[in-house]
């Protein structure tokens, strides 16, 4: 800037408007030029006021320019400021009219707790506050204007500073509901709720048609309970009496006169408990540990009572059970019940129940009596099937093995005799079957729960069904498992031989199906066969003793015990056993088996192998059997299988044969039962001291428990009779 220019922004005060500092300049132009004209002090002087006065001209014609455009703007601003005013009116015009339009009572109050706006119904039925509400008018004054107001109806027992503080301390609340009561029976509900500002908006809404429709709806149904308790006390058999908190009585029922002898016309409102009560004390008196003094202080307690139950008695025998509760009024109600049919039943039925066990106790000795008896029949049985058993399983075992014998002597009539042999096993599994059936009735079958491997198990089951499955054409399939299972293995052994015999029995077509499901800790056998199914109804009558589907099966198919034993063995081994069929498509029998990490024991090896063709003088058996049939027959088998055989009858015998020839068998088989000498586990334990480590074999058809146990403690294993062939053969490792 130039000098000139700074001398002259010299004159000019910044703090001056536009049009001042405008006029300033304008003047300080008029009198440079004036100054000019009249020569000043010389040509360059003149020349330099020229110039500022240029300068000058030039200030003054931008400043003009912005004051044009300054006063454009402020136009500007002034037409929208004057706009927006207008619609900012005719928005608060159409809220009041909105406003007013509703038809609850409506005021809006700000942050600052000053009345912002209000329309013509709030306030309703409070003619004197209307001149009141008016906008900035302040909330508590509001509240103190509706608390002195004479149209407001106070609850009873509160002044108007009450309700104002009531009131007031409803205003801190987000959410407010509550109903006001005015003069005239007029009801008000008053909304009051908060805005997101921090305002307030109140919304009245009158409410008296409805408390007032409410009220009569409540008096109806009061009538009406009023009625209908009238027509229920009057209806029961109990005796009522209802008193109130003055102890005044104020209801009572037919049914008080008639069962405690109190005249009607006695009976009336307000008369007193001790009035009452001294009618009712010249008929009935108080019965057990209840007293006067007891019932008059429960009566007048101050406070509240417990619930009392007593007993009063008539000279002539009469029972009344008497009872008090409290009612919420401070009243108390008393009903009397007539007992003296249940008193007169009760010592009736005391009576009754003295001859009863009178009774009971000679029934009982009758019952005691007819269970031992029933316990001596049941040995009886018991021992008579052990002997039957034996009996029978005797000559059994030696026609088995005469046949076996003959068998292979004759192979022309090999036929004739397998058919022969096959009766005799079906006579044989019946005897098993019934021994079975009877041990697990008594209770006498003894489970020896153990680790049992479950896959030679039913390989073995695979062995003895696989060609009575071929012969009928049938697909019988055995997955092998891997796993060990804890039961007894006799009787699991027996359970699945029933279920998979049956299964091949009864299945015309198709295929026999045998698997292991693993499901968490229990191995489930299932047994599938594609035979006629079995239907709903027959599902429980499968599993009674003799009970067979199929009417057209003989004897030698069996008697319809398989499955009863395979229901007892479960129960008792705690298998779960269940059963599932479709008729004309399957069945499925499964038993679940627990599942163990414990190792089974190895199967015995079998004794020193033969060949099949004899082995020689050197191999030689010990054959110690009382049965002379029995006997006979076992040495003609054994000697057709080219073994030398010795045999004995008793034990004595057997140990005088060894010390007088010096003779070392190589296998011993010995019976049990060897008269009135030694049995065959004294024998087995005589001969094993003599001949240490020699394979051998206790031959027996006793099943009894007690002998299983001593045999297993002797480390001894028994071959059943009859002798199954194909186990003699593996015994003697001449194999299946």
């Amino acid at each position: 800037m130039t000098q000139d220019a700074a001398a002259t922004h010299a004159f000019l005060d910044p703090e001056d408007s536009l049009e001042r500092q405008n006029e300033k300049l304008i003047q300080i132009v008029d009198a440079l030029v004036r100054q000019v004209e009249r020569g000043g002090s010389g040509s360059g002087e003149a020349y330099a006021q020229f110039r500022r006065a240029a300068l000058l001209e030039e200030q003054v014609q931008a400043r003009t320019v912005e004051l044009e455009n300054a006063l454009e703007m402020l136009n500007r601003s002034n037409a929208r400021l004057a706009q927006a005013m207008r619609e900012t009116e005719a928005a608060r015009r159409d809220l009041s009219t909105a406003i007013e339009t509703v038809q609850e009572g409506f005021a809006m109050f700000d942050l600052s707790g000053a009345m912002v706006m209000c329309n013509s119904r709030f306030g309703m039925h409070m003619e004197d506050l209307r001149d009141t509400l008016r906008p900035g008018l302040r909330f508590d004054d509001y509240i103190a204007h509706v608390a002195g107001s004479r149209s407001l109806s106070l609850p009873p027992g509160e002044t108007p500073q009450m309700w104002q503080a009531r009131r007031l301390a409803r205003h801190d609340d987000r959410h407010a509901i509550f109903n006001v009561s005015l003069a005239g029976d007029h009801w008000v509900q008053v909304s009051q709720h908060r805005t997101p500002g921090g305002g307030t908006v109140i919304m009245q809404t009158d409410v008296t048609d409805m408390i007032r429709a409410e009220r009569q709806a409540r008096e109806r149904m009061l009538d009406d309970q009023s009625r209908m308790a009238r027509a229920t006390l009057d209806h029961i058999k109990q005796g009522i009496c209802i008193f109130d908190g003055r102890l005044r009585l104020a209801g009572w029922n037919d049914g008080l006169s008639q069962l405690m002898g109190v005249p009607t016309p006695r009976l009336r409102r307000g008369l007193q408990f001790p009035a009452l009560w001294r009618m009712i004390d010249q008929d009935f008196g108080l019965d057990g540990d209840m007293t006067m003094q007891r019932l008059t202080t429960w009566v007048e307690a101050p406070v509240a009572r417990q619930p009392l139950r007593f007993r009063m008695r008539s000279e002539d025998q009469r029972f009344i059970d008497a009872s008090a509760q409290q009612m919420p009024d401070g009243g108390f109600v008393f009903s009397f019940t007539d007992i003296t049919a249940e008193r007169r039943a009760i010592r009736d039925l005391a009576r009754t129940n003295e001859a009863l066990e009178e009774r009971v106790r000679a029934r009982t000795l009758e019952l005691e009596d007819a269970l031992e008896r029933a316990g001596r029949a049941n040995a009886s049985r018991s021992r008579f099937v052990a002997a039957t058993s034996h009996d029978l399983l005797q000559p059994l075992s030696a026609a088995n093995l005469f046949l076996s014998a003959l068998a292979y002597d004759d192979p022309a009539n090999r036929e004739v005799l397998g058919k022969a042999h096959d009766a005799l096993h079906s006579v044989e599994a019946i005897l098993h079957a019934l021994l079975d059936i009877s041990k697990l009735e008594l209770g006498h079958a003894s489970m020896d729960v153990g680790p049992v491997a479950l896959g030679p198990v039913l390989a073995q089951l695979h062995d003895q069904f696989a060609l009575q499955a071929q012969a009928k054409g049938l697909r019988l399939d055995i997955v092998p498992t891997g796993l060990v299972v804890s039961s007894d293995r006799t009787y699991l052994k027996r359970v699945l031989q029933n279920l998979i015999g049956n299964a091949v029995r009864y299945t015309g077509t198709g295929r026999v199906l045998v698997g292991v499901r693993r499901r968490g800790g229990a191995a489930v056998v299932e047994v599938w066969d594609t035979g006629p199914g079995i239907a709903e109804e027959d599902m429980q009558t499968i599993f009674r003793e003799f009970s067979r589907l199929n009417a057209r099966a003989s004897a030698s198919e069996g008697m319809g015990l398989g499955l009863a034993i395979v229901e007892r063995a479960c129960a008792i081994l705690g298998h779960p056993l269940d059963l599932a069929s479709e008729p004309g498509r399957f069945t499925r029998f499964s038993v679940g088996v627990p599942v163990t990490i414990a190792r089974a024991p190895d199967a015995e090896a079998p004794g020193r192998a033969l060949s099949e063709t004899g082995g020689g003088p050197e191999q030689v058996a010990l054959l110690v059997e009382n049965d002379a049939e029995v006997r006979r027959a076992m040495c003609h088998l054994l000697e057709r299988w080219g073994l030398t055989v010795l045999d004995v009858e008793s034990g004595e015998a057997a140990l005088m044969l060894l010390d007088e020839t010096g003779a070392e068998p190589d296998f011993l088989l010995v019976d049990q039962q060897l008269g009135a000498g030694m049995t065959g586990l004294d024998t087995i334990a005589a001969l094993r001291l003599l001949l240490p480590d020699r394979p051998l074999r206790l031959v027996t058809a006793d099943r009894s428990p007690e002998l299983r146990d001593a045999a297993r403690q002797a480390g001894v294993t028994i071959l059943p009779k009859p002798v199954s062939t194909h186990d003699l053969r593996r015994f003697l490792g001449r194999g299946g």
